[in-house]
């Protein structure tokens, strides 16, 4: 193989690798297929343009090395600095501070009817036995004011339909 097709061959592998990476962290969530590509094909091409094989992965090495150094000295930083209580929200979400998480004993609200509040297209807002809820249809449209009876519940997913009948 020619030295020129070598290097360009090397080029190709380092930037595929750096946009797999890239789409690792911003399109592909977590560390998968694009992330060990990417991690892979950078290697290749350091180890395409370097001379010797070990000096290709002693530089691999320092570089793995300096990076597990710099990334315990930022956190250091960052702990000294109060950095990460910037960065992150601190406070929690209780119940007397009006946090109420989503309620899932709704089952005894089935056959009974109520009022849309909202348009059901196919979510929407309803009043049934004096509660205001959130519910979706099976699909068909629902308009404000008109008469719902509850299908069904899925956990906190409650289904309802038009009562025509009453």
């Amino acid at each position: 193989m020619s030295g020129q097709l070598l290097t360009w061959l090397s080029v190709l592998a380092f930037l595929l690798g750096f946009i797999a990476l890239v789409l690792e962290i911003f399109v592909v969530p977590g560390f998968g297929v694009a992330g060990m590509a990417g991690i892979i094909l950078l290697a290749w091409g350091v180890l395409l343009l370097a001379v010797d094989f070990t000096q290709a992965t002693a530089a691999l090495v320092v570089a793995l090395a300096l990076t597990i150094v710099v990334f315990f000295l930022g956190l250091k930083f960052m702990s000294r600095l109060n950095l990460w209580q910037r960065l992150t929200l601190g406070t929690r979400l209780e119940k007397d501070e009006g946090y109420v998480a989503g309620q899932v004993d709704l089952v005894h609200l089935v056959d009974l009817t109520g009022v849309a509040l909202t348009p059901l297209r196919p979510a929407g807002t309803v009043e049934i036995a004096g509660r205001r809820l959130d519910v979706v249809t099976s699909g068909e449209y629902i308009p404000a004011g008109a008469k719902v009876q509850v299908v069904r519940v899925e956990g906190s997913r409650v289904v309802v339909r038009r009562a025509d009948y009453i």
